[in-house]
């Protein structure tokens, strides 16, 4: 991948060298920005880790398969263990992190506590032959992560928005749909409009909100 193209894929992943507003594909972004092995990327990898991870967006057995060179797949490794140390030296708790150390194999775990110590006394990080600064990783991922925090909200406030419109998509017609969202919203109905809520959609909404329906479709779901 060229360097423009991935100054703005890291730009849409959190780590804004460029601003874009086309969708990214993480996981190739990600193995791109390890085999770049340009170290101000690198200092990035933590901030476009965890956006991507917030917006289940990552994958590290998708990642670690585009790599055909044993030294990036090392360097990846690597910089998910360093990623994970931050965040703890910065007492920050993601539900997706547990998970991810767990893949790590012993090598990644054992270089997360020499990770974490670093973090902790401002000492420089070594990835193989590589060092970077623990203070600018720091610095790197507040700057931008806290900048991202608000936005990385509403992007997930749209998907669940976008996620609603499409189940209720799939019980309700259209407007059906329009009058369920009006009345939600205590918006004024005509008469002909709440004679057909009472008459049509309330119906169908109290099915959908029959608890023995929901366990049953859930267990459908399973």
């Amino acid at each position: 991948m060229k360097r423009n193209d991935l100054v703005k894929r890291l730009g849409n992943l959190g780590f804004p060298l460029m601003e874009v507003t086309e969708e990214s594909d993480a996981n190739l972004t990600l193995a791109e920005l390890v085999k770049s092995r340009d170290l101000r990327f690198w200092e990035g990898f933590p901030t476009v880790l965890v956006f991507s991870a917030e917006m289940g967006m990552f994958d590290y057995e998708k990642t670690q398969s585009r790599f055909t060179n044993s030294s990036d797949k090392l360097h990846f490794g690597l910089l998910v263990a360093m990623s994970l140390a931050l965040y703890k030296a910065l007492d920050l708790k993601f539900p997706w992190a547990d998970k991810l150390y767990s893949t790590l194999n012993k090598e990644g775990q054992s270089r997360f506590d020499d990770y974490l110590n670093a973090f902790r006394s401002g000492q420089d990080l070594r990835v193989q032959d590589l060092l970077m600064s623990s203070q600018r990783v720091k610095t790197t991922f507040n700057n931008y992560f806290l900048r991202k925090q608000s936005s990385l909200q509403d992007l997930l406030s749209t998907k669940e928005e976008l996620s609603l419109e499409q189940a209720l998509s799939q019980v309700l017609a259209p407007k059906q749909k329009e009058l369920f969202l009006k009345k939600l919203k205590s918006e004024k109905l005509t008469k002909t409009e709440k004679e057909y809520f009472s008459r049509v959609v309330k119906k169908k909404v109290l099915a959908l909100a029959n608890t023995q329906l929901h366990q049953m479709a859930e267990r459908l779901l399973r």
